[in-house]
This record gives structure tokens, sequence and C-alpha cells, in this order.
């Protein structure tokens, strides 16, 4: 049964509060002043309704020994001040007498639901916490640990973070859990992804611009980094950047200022980093596409995620998960997995991991008539080889390689993503890292 406290120096109004609240059910407790108010536990109670003028000390001296338990304060002396005055000391809300007696219940009813919302949030943030520790992101496996253990371990610190993982693994999530868990949670997060710029436009949007920095520069414009300042700057796909916006790059981490495109005078930032990339970076600095000078200051902690194939039964955990959540998202009822579509999901490759997986199911979720996920909804027709095959020694990338060189010549971009059981964003992006021009014939 829900508990209220009344704390109220007038017997008449107490006890007709007392008559009403008890009517609705609840269960009351009286007190005169705040010194018999705090004799009881006011931590047992759901709500503490107390007048504003008391004898021996105002009704607001309750509020610091109520701790969670909200208190709705009453005053005769209705006015914006004594209102916004209770509110700042940390009222949930007040009510000027006299008051009407619906007013009164439906304001009761407003601040209990209130609080039911919020335990029940804390709840389930604590269990979420409890099975997924890091940005609820799910995974049991080991190399998913290692994961969130890092995390822990480098959120609280200011240290510029380098992710590194195939494209579709997460590592946007990974870095907002870095961010959440830091002490820069409160300012914002600024993502922007290297490769979706084009490179004349990089340095401006990064850095900014002043007026006349070059042709179309019609006003200043002030760049991402700066937008960051407080903050956390994510960068994905940090190999794409241009040598002339790394060099701006490595000065905003060792001087901490920033020189918008045009300026004479930089601009102190305070801006903590983090790089995402599916480049191999050592490799990049080797070919000469990526300064070394940035490269070492980048790779102060670096976070790998494993791909999907190498996850273990973690993939099938995530499946379930990301059901619900699309059948959720979409507005369907709750869906299940045939057995065979289990093993189909369990046993693919995923080369476009948990983005082309999230890709899959909800393509199944739309097109399914019932709630059974079958494995002819789900479309991935091209697992990995056979272990007795003739490919079976090939890895994933020498097994995509095989394939593209094989029939780009007889299907389009579109046609191969479908048969890779990928997406014509992740068919060029792997392309790029592996070095595989698209053919003429390819469309």
């Amino acid at each position: 049964m829900t508990r209220i406290l009344i704390v109220e120096d007038e017997k008449v109004i107490r006890s007709a509060l007392r008559r009403l609240l008890e009517r609705k059910g609840y269960e009351v407790t009286e007190a005169g002043a705040v010194d018999e108010a705090l004799v009881h536990d006011i931590g047992g109670f759901d709500l503490v309704i107390s007048d504003l003028r008391l004898p021996g000390a105002p009704g607001t001296d309750i509020i610091t020994h109520a701790q969670d338990v909200p208190v709705l304060i009453m005053t005769s002396y209705a006015s914006v001040r004594s209102a916004v005055e209770s509110m700042q000391l940390g009222a949930t809300d007040y009510i000027a007498k006299p008051f009407d007696h619906d007013e009164l219940l439906i304001t009761v009813e407003r601040v209990l639901k209130q609080r039911r919302l919020a335990r029940q949030n804390e709840v389930l943030k604590q269990d979420l916490s409890r099975e997924y520790p890091v940005g609820g992101m799910i995974g049991h496996c080991p190399a998913m640990q290692e994961v969130f253990a890092r995390v822990r371990k480098v959120a609280p610190t200011d240290a510029t973070v380098l992710i590194l993982g195939e494209s579709g693994t997460g590592k946007e999530l990974v870095a907002r859990a870095v961010h959440e868990a830091s002490q820069r949670s409160d300012a914002p997060i600024i993502a922007v992804n290297c490769a979706a710029i084009p490179d004349g436009l990089i340095e401006s949007e990064l850095f900014g611009h002043e007026k006349g920095a070059f042709t179309g520069a019609v006003g200043s414009h002030t760049g991402l980094v700066e937008a960051a300042d407080g903050g956390t700057l994510f960068l994905d796909e940090i190999g794409e950047l241009p040598l002339e916006a790394q060099a701006r790059l490595l000065r905003v981490l060792q001087e901490g200022e920033v020189r918008r495109v045009g300026a004479t005078k930089s601009k102190r930032v305070d801006v903590r980093l983090i790089a995402a990339t599916n480049r191999d970076l050592k490799q990049a600095v080797a070919d000469g596409q990526f300064r070394s000078d940035l490269y070492f200051r980048l790779n102060v902690m670096e976070i790998p995620l494993p791909a999907l194939r190498e996850r273990g039964d973690d993939i099938l955990e995530l499946a379930h998960a990301l059901l619900a959540k699309t059948c959720l998202r979409l507005n369907r009822p709750p869906a299940h997995f045939a057995a065979e579509s289990l093993e189909r999901i369990r046993h693919y490759n995923w080369p476009g991991n948990v983005r082309e997986m999230e890709n899959v199911l909800e393509r199944a979720v739309i097109l399914a008539e019932n709630d059974l996920i079958t494995p002819e909804l789900l479309a991935i027709t091209a697992p990995a080889p056979a272990s007795d095959g003739p490919d079976a020694k090939l890895s994933l990338d020498e097994y995509f390689i095989k394939f593209v060189r094989e029939h780009e010549g007889q299907m389009t971009e579109t046609d191969l993503a479908r048969h890779l059981g990928i997406s014509r964003k992740t068919l060029w992006e792997r392309r790029q890292r592996l070095s595989i021009p698209r053919s003429k014939e390819t469309k």
C-alpha cells in the first residue's frame, strides 16, 4: 500500500487531508511539525505532503531528510517566488491553499507515478549494467570482455582512444560508451565520418573557416572541433583524412588549440579525441598515406573490436536482442527464429558484421507474414565455404577477393553485394581496403 506522510500544523486541514487520501486507498501518517515528522522513518514513505509555514522550522527543511522520497509543498502564500524557492530547495512540486480536492488528488497521483517510473528505470539500468556493463553492448566472449575492460579503464581518463575493427563491428557504439562513462558525459560527443566528407570540405567542416577564406565562404563557420569543446570528438574512418587535415588535427592534440581556415589567430579548445578505423594505419604510415606523428598521438589506447564471425555464441545472443529491438522499432509483435534460421545465423560469416545483421533482421521482420523468422526471410545465401570444399583454406578476405574477381564481369555491384550478404556501401569499403578497383563492366 502507498504510504503518505502529511505534515500540517492545522489539525482540521490535516484531518480533512487524511480522510480524502484514505478514501483513495492510501495509508496516511500525520505530523504537526518537522520535528514530529522526523520521528518517523521518512525513507519508508512514498510521498511527503508538507505545509510551507510550520512552527519551529519551515516545511522545506524536511526535504534534506527525504532523500529520494518526493516532497509536495502546500502554501497559503501562493506566489511565483515561494514556488520557485521551494523547487530550488528540492521540492517535487507545490500546490496553493485553498486547493480543490480533485486538483490535489491529481497532483498526488502524478507525483507518485513519476516516482514509480523513476524507480523502475533505475532498476532497469542496474539490470542492464549487470548484464551488459558497457553502454548496453552485448557480448560474453573473451574478446568482448576485453573490450569492456578497456572501456572501463580508459573512460575516466582523458586519454586518446583508437578503436580498430572491420566495418559494422560497432566502433561508434564503443566510442559513445567511452564518452558516457567519462567525466565529459554532460558535454556533447560530436561524431564525424571522415570518409563521408569530400576532401575539399573536410578542413572547413572540422576546423571551421573565416569569411572570405575561399570562394563561397560568405560568412564565418564554426568547425566540429570547436563544437566539441569540453566534450568528445569521435572521428570515424580517420584513415581517410587527407594529409593537410592530419597536420591540423595534430596541432589540436599537441597544443590544445584550433585555427580556422583563413584565420590568423588560434583558439584554445578542450577536446578529447576518439578515433576509429578499419584500415591498417601502420601500413598507411609506411605507404606515406598517414602521418607517423599523428599515428603515435592517436595510438595511446587501442581497443580492437572482434569481427562478428569471431564471437562464437555471442552471435545468437545478439540476433535475439536485435530481433526484439527491431520488432519494437517497427511496431511489430514479438517474433522468434525457426531452428534452421538459428543454425544459419550461427554459421554464416557475416562479412558486414553487426550492421549487416541489423539490416538482415529488419528486412526479415518487414517481410514476415507471422511471428516466425524462417531461413527464407533471412536470405543469407552465401555462407562460409564448406570445410571440405576447394576454398576451405581461404581467409575471409581471400574468399571475398576471389568471389568478386570471378563474378564482377557478370554481376552488377548490387548483385555482388546481395550474393555476399552485404550492402553496396560495405562492398565499396572492402574494395577500397583490399585494393580491388571496380572493373569497367560492373555497374
